[in-house]
Order: C-alpha cells, then structure tokens, then sequence
C-alpha cells in the first residue's frame, strides 16, 4: 500500500456490482484509522470469500467511519451504469458521519463532490482505504445478491452474483427478465 502521507481525514471509495446484468451497483466509502491498523487489505477480488468477510467486519469495527450506498436497477437504467456509479460513489461520501479532507476514488472519473477528490487507477491495490472500501462494496453486494436468490433461485443469483455467465443467460432465456434485471444491458434488453 502507499506510503504518501495523506491527511488524516482521508476517505477511499470504490464500487462493486458495475459488470452483471442484475442487481444494483453498491458503493462503499471508508476512512480509517491510522491509530487502529487493520493488516491484509487489498483488492477485494484478490481474497477468499472467508479473508473477504472477516476484513468486512474488522474494517466496520475498527474504522474511523463507514458508508454503504447503492443506485438501483431502475436508475441504472434511467442513467446508464458510469452515471449511476458515480452518483452510488457521491451518496456514500456524502453519508459518512465525518466530512472527509481528501477522497481518494478507484477508477479514472470522479463523481460530483464537495470536497477535494483523486481518482487513481488501481487504487483497491494501492491505497488501504480504496483496499478497504472494495471489501465492504463486494460483501454487501454479494450479501444482497444472496437474497436475490432467494426470491429468484432459478437464476442462481448465489452462484454467479448476476454476471452474465452461460448459466445465468440460459436461465433469463428460459424464465425470462426478473425485476431486479437491467433492462438496459443489452443480454436483458435483447430479450425484451
């Protein structure tokens, strides 16, 4: 992880959900605690699924504060997926109990926000708090998508998490589009 001094304040934001073709984007935005060191963070697609869950609950515990956000199906579809992230991203910034100094956002683009902003490519690897922000945008989407299989088991929701795998694309052939599909994505849309 870097090594720049940041401030204190310093809050890292990523988002998880941008590639499947169901379900919402979810957007986490997290600032640590320099005094409350948390080891093993890093990109969450990097970790086990157990490593993933156990840094969630460490990262809630021992941050300093901690935002979930999402943009829904519906405005996925409304404002295309780049939009809708970055409005996810601005909601979780703009939901942490604590104003941050510097937002350090993974990714090339920046939302709208009322404070100072980077963007850094790869950012999940190179900055904890980006590292940390992936973990809790991964195991809440993950966590949400398992509920989704719940209502809709005959697409395998649990499995895939709504990417657009062989199996998830024969199930929305043979049930058709859920309510959680966006319909804007062109494998749903085709469909329609």
């Amino acid at each position: 992880m870097s090594e720049i001094q940041r401030p204190l304040l310093t809050c890292g934001v990523d988002e998880a959900g941008r590639g499947p073709i169901a379900g919402p984007v979810i957007a986490a935005a997290v600032i640590l605690d320099p005094n409350n060191p948390i080891t093993g963070i890093t990109d969450s697609k990097k970790l086990s699924e157990k490593k993933r869950n156990a840094l969630n609950l460490e990262i809630r515990e021992k941050a300093l504060c901690w935002s979930i956000a999402h943009c829904s199906v519906e405005e996925i579809d409304e404002l295309n997926i780049l939009h809708a992230t970055m409005l996810a991203m601005k909601r979780a910034v703009e939901s942490l109990h604590q104003r941050p100094e510097l937002v350090l956002i993974d990714g090339n683009r920046l939302p709208k926000l009322a404070v100072p902003a980077e963007a850094i490519i790869g950012g999940d690897l190179k900055e904890a708090c980006i590292g940390a922000a992936s973990i809790l945008a991964k195991v809440e989407r993950d966590r949400q998508m398992l509920e989704w299989h719940e209502l809709y088991p005959h697409y395998n929701f649990a499995k895939h998490k709504a990417y657009g795998t062989a199996e998830h694309l024969a199930a929305l052939k043979e049930h058709g589009v859920s309510p959680i599909h966006r319909k804007s994505f062109r494998p749903v849309r085709d469909l329609l």
